[in-house]
């Protein structure tokens, strides 16, 4: 695999650290896990949906966290003290897991659900309106406004 120096980068650029870290990130995958399995759909214009198999997992053994862009969702599967067989072959994962999901600005989680083993985590990006592009008229002529810059008017060409 490639290693790539993004030393440089640091050096010449201010405010963009965090996307080279997640750089650094995914350009290490190679101490990714692959479990447990999962999907992320996208399931509107501004909508995802990431799909986790778990099974085996009950509500009470998931958790799932959002803090700062990230979403983090946890399983660790509680033994049961009640149960009385003793297993011979565990060809069903049952082990701990820690998932992370780097969330893009203005990613918010809206929901969650557990059906069939699969964990659904529904998000939608909402942009600020003050963030969408917005078109500004121009004027022309005599309905030309004089643009004032630090309480001085300025000369109209």
């Amino acid at each position: 695999m490639r290693q790539f120096d993004l030393a440089p980068l640091y050096r010449s650029t201010v405010g963009f650290d965090r996307l080279f870290s997640a750089l650094d990130q995914y350009v290490s995958a190679d101490q990714a896990t692959t479990y447990p399995p999962y999907n992320i759909e996208r399931t509107g214009e501004n909508a995802y949906r990431i799909t986790v198999a778990v099974a085996g997992f009950t509500e009470a053994d998931l958790s799932i966290e959002v803090k700062e862009n990230a979403l983090t969702l946890k399983g660790e599967r509680k033994p049961d003290p009640e149960r009385r067989t003793e297993v011979l072959h565990q060809g069903i994962a049952a082990r701990s897991f820690e998932r992370r999901f780097q969330l893009a600005d203005y990613v918010q989680v809206t929901g969650a659900s557990l059906e069939n083993g699969l964990l659904h985590v529904e998000l939608v990006r909402e942009i600020p309106e003050a963030k969408k592009p917005r078109t500004i008229q121009i004027a022309t002529g005599r309905g030309a406004v004089t643009p004032v810059i630090e309480g001085n008017v300025q000369a109209a060409a």
